[in-house]
């Protein structure tokens, strides 16, 4: 989606701004799939397009977290697709940080969000062979890695009782006075290991690394998750949300 594209959720973010009386200021500049805008000096107006089905339960998942680890839901307008969620403040993400603080930050967030849930959520595991059918149709780096992805994928029980939050990294994950909160959530049941991938090949601008990596592997692995499936998991989100070559040598020595 380009920017172009937002024009319609800008229109529907001031027809939803004027009906709730709150004043817009200037998009963010990483808001590049939906439209998100300060709204007021302490809140933030979300409009996501139609296509981002993914997006379809972030506010249920503001709504259970209730402020515990993501920032919280204040309205929201299911039909426009359009949430008011709290403005964290200063709102600076942690891929600035040094890297075992940024991992450290992330652990903590993670396992305020990881908790039990039912519907409306949808299970991750009826999307992920689609999502690797669909990779495997395009044109996308990494599609070399969908048989081992296939194969490792073939080899889970996948758990279906835990929220997610679905694209947890470095840029998702704000500070808040003295605190640091979630957002953007793509949230699913599924198992905390699915969410580690995500974290792995961020922040943008970066490189991956075999020895960053291990080292966050192992940091998550210290709070209960379990290696060999944040490692399958890496290699199966690499196979269809894409992988550069370095990447993908990164995730096979993984496994």
């Amino acid at each position: 989606m380009s920017f172009a594209d937002l024009e319609p959720l800008a229109l529907i973010a001031a027809d939803v701004a004027a009906e709730w009386e709150i004043e817009l200021g200037t998009p963010f500049a990483l808001s590049r799939y939906s439209y998100v805008a300060p709204a007021g000096e302490d809140a933030v107006l979300k409009v996501t397009p139609p296509e981002d089905d993914e997006s379809d339960e972030e506010a249920d998942a503001l709504a259970l977290w209730n402020g515990d680890g993501a920032v919280r839901l204040l309205r929201r307008d299911r039909g426009r697709r359009a949430l008011l969620i709290e403005r964290a403040r200063p709102g600076t993400d942690i891929s600035g940080l040094p890297e075992d603080e940024a991992t450290a930050i992330a652990v903590a967030v993670g396992l305020r969000l990881w908790r039990p849930a039912a519907e409306p959520f949808r299970w991750v595991g009826d999307h992920v062979p689609g999502w690797l059918d669909q990779a495997e149709r395009s044109d996308r780096d990494g599609r070399d890695l969908i048989p081992l992805a296939r194969e490792l994928y073939a080899s889970l029980v996948i758990g279906r009782g835990l929220l997610v939050h679905g694209d947890f990294h470095h840029h998702n994950i704000l500070r808040d006075v003295d605190r640091h909160v979630a957002i953007d959530a793509k949230a699913m049941l599924g198992e905390r290991e699915y969410d580690v991938a995500s974290f792995l090949w961020n922040p943008l601008g970066t490189t991956m690394q075999l020895d960053v990596t291990e080292r966050r592997l192992a940091a998550f692995a210290a709070a209960g998750l379990d290696q060999e499936r944040m490692r399958a998991w890496a290699v199966i989100r690499g196979a269809y949300l894409g992988a550069d070559e370095q990447e993908k040598r990164v995730l096979r020595a993984l496994v």
